[in-house]
Parts: structure tokens; C-alpha cells; sequence
């Protein structure tokens, strides 16, 4: 794509009004964006309506200084992209899904974007500790066994996942929802960087779009399109992660679910998906045997609760429910300076966390 149908392709995205719907009529229409710019402006009326005609007339607000940062972009790094609908690059599995982006902006390896294997994984932005956990671990094992791990970026969960991934040392993909001359959450600049080094960022949005509300829900479709799965490791029953599960559904694709505390509110959100089909997941296996994945590596992966290496005997009095320290003590008999010291033990581990109220939670055995 040169520089002359890049532009094209950008002033649609940047043009007021003209959203996705209208932008695939002016497609059908006219044959390509530039043949949309090259028409005759009348024949736009016949196509979209007189508001949306007079619209496609005005250049976007700063038009020259978006292309000159477009390709200011593109030309800082030969990882950098931008890969719009009928280019031989465009991932497949995003052209089956409703509602296609027009272009999508790409920081990394294209090839990541075809993958022969790919999971969503996904959940609350606020995490237990089990849950950021359990996240972190299956998704490296998903990655050892040549899987790609697919998320948002997002704080919790998602960012547990990429980190995952990323200890397993395969690929894995963040769907952003601003410019890609933005980090949002900027705390995971870093891991921005690594995600792009081995995997991809990618945006639909042009370069300087913020964080807006309205755009994070429309990410989720393209997390759940680029995959053959979603799992949601925990999520409340209003989370975003639930919209992501949704529209793997209507999608056709397979939701899991790992089922967690009857106490937690982040666990609701997962039984609530389990209550509606999704498959319960206990370990890595039952997500590639659901989806009769051949993997690269060894199949056998971390199981919700660690049960893979010998019992703590503190951890198996502790179970996997958040737990106040009195009740622990009652159950173990131990007195509180022996406690405390197994407790902090433990944590430095990475075997339990600590929660709000002074409560402590088991992450795995070990």
C-alpha cells in the first residue's frame, strides 16, 4: 500500500460521521478507497445521503498533519503497519466476524496476526491474586504448547496473560483501544514494548486517538474474532470480559470459564457463563482437548488449583477460599508467630496473597 492509498484509507476513518457501515457501502460502491475520492461528489449522495455526501466533501481537521504523522510512523520501523480491508495480509478469521475493522494499525509481526492457534484470555481488571495467577500461568502454558495468547492490555487479568505469554515464549496479540502512539494504561509501557517484540500491537483507531469509553467495548469484538476461544479466568457479573464471552458466542467460537469462590464477586461472572454453556476449566488441557488443538510443546499444563506438585500442609488447610487469619489459626492450631512467619514464607513463594481485610488466599500449592 503506498502513500497515496494509505491516505485515502485514512481520511474515511477520519471523516465525522462516516462510521464502519457507511464506510463498507462507499467500499461496495466505489471499489476501493481511493475510488470513493476519485467519484464524482454527486454520485456519493446517491450512495450514502446528502449529510454524509456534504461530510466526505470536507477534509478532516488537520488532514496534512495526520498523513505526515501517519507516515512519520510507518517509517520509524519496518514492524510498523497499516493493513486495510481486501490487503492479502488481513487476517481471515476477522473477515468472518459482523462487523470488520476498515484497517487495522499494526506494531509487530504480521504473521502474528494468523494464527493457526489462538485464545483469548480475559477477565476483571481488579483480580484476586489466585485469579492474576491462574491467568499468568495458563496462558504460558497455552504459549509453550505453540499457542497465541490474545488480550486488551488491560490492567489485571489481560496484562497477566500478555506477561504469561510472554514467560512461555510464543506470541501474543493486544487489541488496543487508542492510537498506537498511545499506552493506556501507560504503566504497561514496558509491556507494550515486549508484546510488539514478540507478538503484535494493534489498533483499528488512527494514531492520537485517546483512551475514549465507547471504544474499549468495540475491542472486545476483534479479541473474540481473532480466536478459535475465549477464557475468562474471572470476571463480575458486570465486567466487560462477559461482552468479550458474548460475542465469541454469537461468533460461533467456544467460551471457557474457570470456576472460582462462591464468595467472590469476581468469580460470578464465570458461573454465570458456566450456567449458559461455557466449558468449566480446570487445566490447560481441557481447552486444547475441547478444541482438538496439536500442540508444539507438552499438553500438560498448570490446573486451576496447582494440584501438579505435593501439598503444603498449611495450604491444604487453607483451601482456595479467601480466609481470615483467626479462622486459619483455628483450623491449623498454630500459634500466631508460627503463622505469621509460614504465611509470609509463602507469600514470598508465590504460593499465597494477600487480600483486602486481612485475609489471605492460597495461589497454588508449592
Amino acid at each position: 500500500m503506498g502513500p497515496s492509498e494509505r491516505a485515502g484509507w485514512l481520511r474515511l476513518l477520519l471523516t465525522p460521521g462516516i462510521g464502519r457501515v457507511t464506510a463498507r457501502q462507499l467500499l461496495a460502491t466505489f471499489g476501493s478507497a481511493e475510488g470513493i475520492w476519485d467519484a464524482d461528489p454527486a454520485s456519493w449522495q446517491d450512495c450514502v445521503g446528502a449529510s454524509k455526501a456534504r461530510a466526505l466533501g470536507q477534509l478532516p481537521a488537520d488532514w496534512s498533519s495526520e498523513t505526515d504523522r501517519l507516515e512519520a510512523w510507518l517509517d520509524a520501523g519496518s514492524d510498523r503497519h497499516m493493513i486495510a480491508l481486501g490487503h492479502p495480509a488481513y487476517p481471515a478469521l476477522l473477515l468472518e466476524t459482523p462487523d470488520p475493522p476498515l484497517v487495522l494499525f499494526v506494531h509487530g509481526s504480521i504473521e502474528s496476526l494468523a494464527p493457526t492457534a489462538a485464545l483469548a484470555v480475559v477477565g476483571s481488571r481488579n483480580p484476586t491474586p489466585q485469579g492474576a495467577d491462574h491467568a499468568r500461568r495458563f496462558s504460558q502454558a497455552l504459549a509453550e504448547a505453540g499457542i497465541t495468547v490474545v488480550s486488551g492490555l488491560a490492567l489485571g487479568v489481560d496484562g497477566a496473560a500478555h506477561e504469561g505469554a510472554l514467560a512461555g515464549g510464543g506470541r501474543t496479540v493486544a487489541f488496543v483501544a487508542t492510537g498506537l502512539d498511545r499506552v493506556y494504561p501507560s504503566r504497561h509501557r514496558d509491556l507494550a514494548h515486549r508484546i510488539a517484540g514478540q507478538g503484535a500491537l494493534v489498533s483499528e483507531h488512527p494514531l492520537g486517538t485517546p483512551p475514549l469509553a465507547p471504544h474499549f467495548p468495540q475491542r472486545n469484538r476483534l479479541i473474540a474474532g481473532l480466536t478459535q476461544g475465549t477464557l475468562v479466568v474471572e470476571a463480575a457479573l458486570q465486567s466487560g470480559s462477559l461482552i468479550t464471552a458474548r460475542l465469541a458466542t454469537e461468533m460461533g467460537r467456544e467460551v471457557f470459564a474457570i470456576p472460582g469462590s462462591i464468595h467472590s464477586p469476581q468469580s460470578r461472572g464465570c458461573h454465570a457463563l458456566i450456567r449458559q454453556g461455557a466449558k468449566l476449566v480446570e487445566s490447560v488441557d481441557d481447552i486444547l482437548e475441547e478444541l482438538q488443538w496439536q500442540t508444539t510443546g507438552s499438553s500438560t499444563g498448570p490446573t486451576a488449583e496447582g494440584s501438579d506438585v505435593p501439598q503444603d500442609p498449611l495450604l491444604s488447610a487453607m483451601g482456595f477460599e479467601p480466609m481470615g487469619l483467626d479462622a486459619l489459626q483455628d483450623r491449623t492450631g498454630l500459634d500466631t508467630a508460627h503463622l505469621m512467619a509460614r504465611l509470609l514464607e509463602l507469600e514470598l513463594d508465590g504460593s499465597v496473597g494477600r487480600l483486602p481485610g486481612g485475609r489471605v488466599q492460597r495461589l497454588r500449592t508449592a
